[in-house]
């Protein structure tokens, strides 16, 4: 039955007071009716969680503990030691190239899923890229995945990368010393640790950690295995890759040790005609499932558990730039890119040469493990939270058949056996974040008091431990 609708001055003062009696935790709204757009930018900023916020459990700052930057480093300097790791480069010498890097990750892949009580397997995913931009000829493109199977809806998949090949100046250049820490050992070092640490666990929900071949050349693995997914009809509902996280000083010489950078698009790469039309009609170009996404990072690993503030950026990508997540939004599947605050291009994609007095190259020494360590952790608070909570609710609409200044909300019920109910969530057309969170029930529709003309609204789901999903942006429905 739908909880009676109260008037817009009842919700409008429940809300602010749900707010201040449980101020600090997850699930009820942060402030008043009247909180800004301004106020809003301020919690972008850093200055206040956002209302949806979710402080990390014990069981999760368990694990960010575990997470280790001298074992990070040993990974990098590990892939830098085989010299180049060139998607061109030799695939059958044990230390030198792409194929001595694949082995090694395999085998440490293999040593993590070991310790999982068989929830845990790895293996090598190929194909043969037939000649194309950057390939030359026929070329075996290999991604090492290991995939840690949910144990109460498996079937909901989340992904973590980095890509392990490398590239100097001249991107055809297979035979040349490409260290590539940076760019991108620091990212699969990233997939890698979380690996380790969570196959001892019990996620509820499927995560995959994936080291990919062929980003270099123009994301030929990552776009492999995203049409493997597709082609399966896997439910993949996030998908991160980390690609240049391993450095926190800039060009000039400043470091930003605390920050990472998070990309995100707005208008769907996927977007149908028919989507678009509807997107220009009622808004919500800051509202894609990967914006959902970013959100709900933010959420769930900015904060003192991490150590990290994460900088949310509303692009796909950097200028003339793009990552392994662009081939999952091609799909139709929810991806962002984690990248380092700010780049010393110096020391990448440039051949190892000392010039003028100033060292060039994508060496170990440049990185910063610790910070690579506290990337690390925000993808764990995310992965962690998404694989443990709800999936984001499917079907989510607004019912726009009645002209009226009450919004009808409905979506359709989870099928988790530890479901607890859903929260509506709002905000003003202009603010970046959530400001305001109601609680409404195990139902599947509520009505709110407030115009659809106004604001923007968002349905979430919640467990019995009171772990939120993301967000859910309704479409319209006649």
């Amino acid at each position: 039955m739908r909880p009676v609708n109260p008037s817009r001055r009842t919700v409008l003062a429940a809300t602010a007071a749900a707010g201040a009696a449980t101020a600090g935790t997850a699930g009820t709204a942060s402030a008043s009716a009247s909180t800004s757009a301004s106020a809003a930018e301020e919690s972008d900023a850093g200055a206040h969680p956002p209302a949806t916020a979710q402080p990390p459990t014990r069981e999760l700052r368990a694990l960010l503990r575990e997470i280790d930057p001298a074992r990070i480093e040993a990974t990098v300097r590990k892939l830098v030691s085989f010299g180049t790791r060139h998607t061109l480069s030799t695939q059958d010498d044990p230390a030198r190239g792409i194929g001595a890097a694949r082995d090694w990750i395999l085998a440490e892949m293999r040593s993590y899923a070991a310790t999982s009580g068989g929830r845990m397997t790895a293996e090598l995913q190929s194909y043969v890229q037939e000649p194309a931009p950057r390939i030359p000829t026929a070329t075996r493109i290999t991604n090492v995945l290991a995939t840690l199977r949910g144990s109460v809806t498996p079937e909901r998949v989340y992904v973590v990368s980095g890509h392990y090949d490398s590239r100097v100046t001249d991107v055809m250049d297979a035979t040349s010393d490409s260290p590539g820490a940076d760019d991108d050992a620091s990212g699969v070092a990233v997939a890698m640790e979380l690996a380790r640490v969570m196959a001892r666990r019990r996620p509820a929900a499927t995560i995959v950690f994936a080291a990919v071949a062929g980003e270099e050349q123009g994301l030929y693995g990552a776009a492999h295995m995203a049409s493997r997914f597709k082609a399966a009809g896997t439910d993949v509902q996030a998908m991160f890759t980390n690609d240049i996280v391993g450095a926190s000083r800039a060009d000039d010489g400043t470091k930003d040790p605390y920050t990472i950078r998070l990309f995100a698009e707005g208008v769907p790469t996927s977007e149908t005609p028919e989507q678009a039309a509807t997107r220009r009609s009622v808004g919500g170009e800051n509202d894609s499932p990967s914006r959902q996404l970013a959100r709900f990072v933010r959420d769930t690993a900015d904060n003192p558990a991490t150590g990290m503030r994460v900088r949310v950026v509303h692009r796909r990508d950097r200028y003339r730039r793009g990552g392994d997540h662009i081939p999952f939004l091609e799909q139709g599947y929810p991806a962002a890119r984690f990248t380092e605050p700010a780049e010393d291009f110096a020391h990448q994609h440039q051949d190892v040469r000392v010039e003028d007095g100033k060292q060039y190259g994508d060496l170990p020494e440049f990185c910063d493990f610790p910070f690579t360590a506290r990337v690390a952790r925000v993808n764990a608070a995310a992965l962690w939270t998404l694989a443990q909570a709800p999936g984001a609710p499917r079907e989510a609409r607004i019912l726009t058949a009645a002209l009226t200044n009450s919004t009808q909300l409905v979506w359709a019920r989870g099928a988790e056996p530890d479901l607890a109910g859903y929260e509506v969530v709002w905000r003003e057309t202009t603010a970046p974040e959530w400001t305001h969170v109601i609680p409404v029930g195990d139902v599947t529709s509520h009505e709110v008091d407030l115009s659809k003309d106004n604001v923007f609204f968002g349905v979430r789901a919640l467990n019995g431990t009171g772990l939120r999903s993301p967000v859910s942006f309704p479409s319209p429905q006649a």
